[in-house]
């Protein structure tokens, strides 16, 4: 090969790996740029809540993921919505996104956490793993999902000191917006309810919810001005069901309210199936209630229609009534 054939061969080797050498470079400066801009805008974003009177903060936030991720990382989070009364702690947050897509976020949130409000209602809540996914859109997040694997939440009411707990095998959040409105849906496997002196408040079950807030989309990415908050709020519970296994079934739907005081306030159905397997499962975990377990089995059936009931149930700031006349309970207020 003639020497400047040779010549000629090297110099374009040259321009290739300069250009390859350019282009790892910028996308290096573009990246670490974009992760500085990321940090700064989400600070900001924390910080503008304060004028809504809630109060975010990300511990040790930074940006990691080079080359083809970027992530938020923080050590510790903590929200403080002073307006309506609740604040929150939660452990280490771990997030990421692929630079190609970064509107898919997929993030991970160490244990423990604790919730409380200016009611006294407050929740401490332990779990092995929890890990959630956001599909952000050009303003704010359209979805939102998350899994908990092995969640321990131990709750105290100041309405009702005996504190109980509730264990969870598997749990799934699910958030959509519809409009105004925010679909959710939960789902519980595996769940044992305990307190203090008792074994278990009830058999272990599976449990679901699938509700609808009016207005409320918001809640899903923090731009609703009520926050988190419930007061205010409609709804339509389309069902809230609790699934014991081998036919035993209670499921509860239809519209419901909360004020501006936390009451909740509704006109719901319950469906309730095998009330007799009902009875005998709910007598076997309180035997000191089992006759006035009994007396309420019988009073659904005759109510409600046999050994698969249905019922009205009339809820009036917190106060709940049976088929909208006998009164068997109270809902404290959020």
């Amino acid at each position: 090969m003639a020497a400047s054939s040779r010549s000629g061969v090297s110099r374009k080797l040259w321009i290739l790996a300069s250009a390859v050498i350019l282009a790892i470079a910028l996308y290096t400066a573009g990246w670490f740029y974009a992760a500085s801009v990321l940090k700064q805008n989400t600070l900001a974003l924390l910080g503008s809540q304060q004028k809504r009177g809630i109060v975010a903060e990300c511990t040790d936030a930074e940006y990691r993921g080079y080359p083809f991720r970027i992530g938020l990382f923080c050590s510790k989070v903590t929200v403080d919505d002073r307006e309506n009364g609740i604040s929150g702690t939660f452990g280490a947050l771990r997030s990421a996104a692929q630079v190609y897509a970064p509107g898919h976020i997929v993030w991970e949130l160490d244990a423990p956490s604790e919730v409380r409000t200016s009611h006294g209602f407050s929740v401490s809540t332990t779990w092995k793993s929890l890990q959630s996914s956001i599909a952000a859109k050009l303003k704010g997040v359209e979805r939102a999902s998350m899994v908990i694997e092995g969640s321990r939440a131990s709750v105290v009411s100041a309405t009702n000191t005996q504190p109980f707990d509730i264990t969870t095998d598997r749990t799934e959040i699910h958030l959509r917006q519809n409009g105004d409105d925010l679909d959710a849906a939960i789902s519980l496997d595996g769940t044992s309810t305990t307190a203090e002196g008792v074994a278990e408040l009830l058999p272990k079950l599976n449990a679901l919810v699938d509700v609808t807030l009016a207005g409320r989309a918001g809640m899903i990415d923090g731009s609703d001005p009520n926050g988190t908050a419930l007061y205010n709020t409609k709804g339509e519970l389309r069902s809230l069901k609790a699934d014991l296994g081998e036919g035993r079934v209670a499921n509860i739907s239809g519209p419901f309210s909360f004020d501006d005081e936390g009451r909740m306030s509704g006109k719901l159905k319950l469906r309730v199936e095998k009330i007799d397997a009902w009875q005998q499962s709910l007598g076997e975990v309180f035997p000191d209630l089992a006759s006035t377990i009994k007396t309420a089995a019988n009073m659904l059936a005759a109510l409600g229609g046999g050994e698969n009931a249905s019922l009205d149930i009339t809820i009036r700031r917190g106060k709940v009534l049976a088929g909208g006349l006998i009164e068997i309970g109270e809902i404290p207020r959020i």
